[in-house]
Parts: structure tokens; sequence; C-alpha cells
């Protein structure tokens, strides 16, 4: 059997209505030999359901894990058998040619890791501005989040032992120790992400609640108090 190209990992919790939209893009690159991990974390709303009769039809990999992105992730990743690996949140569509994006990236070995930039799809007028300010401000730290879609070798991965364990900015945690290896490729080709979470909260409240979440982790607040205040 072919090795897989690109391991796509994809950690869920209670997503029952959006799982089956969010697999359908990702067809095009399975058939070109990409494969897909879904590591549900104890999904209470039909999730697992949906998620088995999915990976039936298109031969994804199904796995429960213990709750927590962190967790889900790095047990996703131990079960990924490609040499690189791309993370990817529910809620985001990755531009149909990724996985080629992603191996040209790559192939000079000056990134062992990257990020896509980023479009954010919702209600608010705020948020073509919001993505175009993660996106700069991205460019410039070498720090992603998870809404873009971070992926790295299977090398680097494991040379960092995985993602940190922690309830909250696990992703930036993970982008400052992958900072040690090398600086991230930016890719400028565009992730599609839900807005679901400025839309329901409100854009101007998360946008606050985000800074000053992120300054409070990088004045050293842990990342169990700062999950607190984020729930």
């Amino acid at each position: 059997m072919k090795r897989p190209t690109l391991s796509i990992v994809m950690p869920v919790l209670n997503e029952v209505e959006g799982i089956a939209a969010a697999l359908e893009p990702l067809a095009p690159l399975l058939a070109r030999g990409a494969e897909l991990i879904i590591a549900d974390g104890g999904s209470s709303d039909g999730t697992m359901a949906w998620a088995q009769v999915i990976t039936k039809i298109s031969g994804a990999t199904l796995i429960s894990t213990p709750r927590g992105r962190a967790l889900q992730m790095n047990a996703g990743a131990h079960q990924a058998t490609a040499d690189v690996l791309l993370f990817l949140h529910v809620d985001s569509v990755l531009p149909p040619d990724a996985d080629a994006l992603i191996a040209k990236a790559l192939a000079d070995r000056a990134s062992v890791w990257g990020r896509f930039d980023v479009r954010i799809g919702g209600q608010s007028q705020l948020l073509p501005m919001v993505a175009a300010f993660m996106n700069l401000r991205s460019r410039w730290s070498g720090i992603a989040t998870g809404d873009q879609a971070i992926f790295m070798t299977r090398n680097a991965f494991d040379q960092l032992g995985g993602f940190p364990i922690q309830p909250l900015m696990e992703d930036i945690e993970m982008s400052k120790r992958l900072l040690k290896l090398s600086r991230p490729a930016c890719l400028g080709d565009k992730v599609l992400t839900s807005g679901r979470r400025w839309d329901s909260r409100g854009a101007w409240r998360t946008i606050a609640l985000m800074w000053r979440l992120r300054f409070a982790y990088w004045r050293g607040v842990s990342a169990e108090r700062l999950a607190e205040q984020y729930r």
C-alpha cells in the first residue's frame, strides 16, 4: 500500500451539525493520497455516529481520545503515517491544492513548519479586518493559530514531543517551540474558517477577549487560568 503524502489530523467535539460538510472538501486531497485522522474527544451529540459512517465512505481513520484539543491532536498524530502533518479545525476549509502547496513550502527544508493565511466567514463586517491583521501579525511574529491550519514535518513534531498539554493557547505555545527549529512558511493561500465565535459573542467583544488573553499569556498567566476566563 502506498504511503500517504500528507496526514490531516482533525480534532472534533460535539460537531454533529458540521462534520459532514467539513469532510466534503477534503475528498480531492484524500483521492490524491492524503490520509485523514479524526480524533473525537468524547462527543455526546452523535458526532461519533456520523463520523463512523463518513470514515467507511472516505477511508479516514476515527479514534477516540480524552477531551482536550492538544491531547486529541497528539493522539491523531501518533496514528498518522505520513512525513508531514497538518492540523485542521473542523470549521476550517483548506485550499483545494493544499497538499501541493505544503509540499512546495517544505521542499527546500528552509522551514520545517508553516501555516496558511486565513479568511473568516461570518456576518460581521469586521471579519475581513480581523483576518488581515491575524495574517500580518503572524508573518511578523512567526506565531500561528490553529485557525491557520498549522502544518509541520513529522520529525519536527517528534522532536518537540507534540503539542503541549494545556487547555488553551496550545497553538501559540507550539508555534513558540517550532520557532526554535525554523521560521514558518507563511502561505498566502487562504484557509476559510468559520466566524461563528465572533458572530455568537459579538465581534468587538471577541476581539477584546482574545487580545486580553494573549497579552495575559505573554505576561506569564497560566493557560489553565486563562481557560477559565475564556469559558
